[in-house]
């Protein structure tokens, strides 16, 4: 890499020590990329991203005091040059749209790889939007279904077992099946507070793994007793929920078990 050429300087935040000097690490590892700081809360980080100045913040959003979404809005206002890339462990309605909403210019699961978190902050530093592909799937639910994503901009909250993780694998933006842009606010239909009904379609989008964990949803399971009762780790478990999520429609595990009655899945 030329001398000439200056690094993108990232900060990193989240509650999480280990994680946050892990990600300082990682992030420190790749060429033209240089770490300015680490954050524990929203609050710090936009302190630290007004000191600083980076080209990116990696932020995650459930953070005590200040957290991730609050922070982003306030950095939208304080500092728009700085790109926020969202890395989170939640992926759902209540969580994506209003980060959107907020600012954010990408939006990453920790389920996501250190080749995959290396070229989304590439790329929105490059000023590209980056999103995970079950996001992706949801979005296009939305714009095309005339679905309604959630108004609220509350932190993503509730059991971290039970609240499911996207499914990683980002792909390139050169790549053309999975590029994306962050739809037009005017495309985005507003959200009312009621809740509508899942459409059901074809049954055979679900994989057999899929639809073994929806009917478990069906029955009652948490996402713990569903790792018990399949052999697979939670993270495995909150990866195919969210792919059930997003390939049915649903919002949450309610809708889910709709899906699944109204589909002939549980009867």
């Amino acid at each position: 890499m030329s001398d000439s050429v200056a690094p993108i300087r990232v900060l990193v935040a989240d509650d999480q020590r280990v994680t946050r000097e892990g990600l300082m690490l990682l992030v420190g590892l790749n060429e033209g990329m240089e770490v300015v700081g680490g954050a524990a809360d929203g609050a710090e980080a936009v302190a630290l991203a007004c000191e600083h100045r980076p080209d990116v913040v990696l932020m995650d959003l459930a953070m005590p005091g200040t957290d991730g979404l609050a922070a982003t809005r306030m950095l939208r206002e304080q500092a728009p040059g700085i790109a926020v890339l969202v890395l989170t462990t939640y992926a759902d309605d209540s969580s994506v749209f209003p980060a959107l909403r907020a600012g954010a210019k990408g939006y990453l699961t920790k389920d996501a790889g250190a080749d995959e978190i290396e070229r989304a902050i590439r790329a929105v530093h490059g000023g590209r939007i980056w999103m995970d592909p079950v996001v992706q799937e949801r979005l296009i639910a939305v714009v095309t279904a005339g679905d309604q994503p959630p108004l609220s901009e509350a932190a993503p909250g509730g059991s971290p077992q039970d609240s499911p993780a996207a499914a990683p694998r980002p792909v390139q933006p050169s790549r053309p099946s999975h590029a994306t842009q962050t739809p037009p606010t005017s495309q985005v239909p507003q959200t009312s507070q009621s809740a509508r009904d899942v459409s059901v379609p074809p049954q055979d989008r679900l994989t057999a793994r899929e639809t073994e964990i929806l009917t478990l949803i069906a029955e009652g399971l948490s996402n713990a007793e569903i790792s018990e009762r399949l052999f697979l780790s939670r993270a495995t478990v909150k990866t195919h929920i969210n792919r059930v999520f997003a390939k049915t429609g649903a919002r949450d595990r309610a809708q889910a078990v709709r899906y699944a009655y109204r589909s002939g899945l549980v009867g």
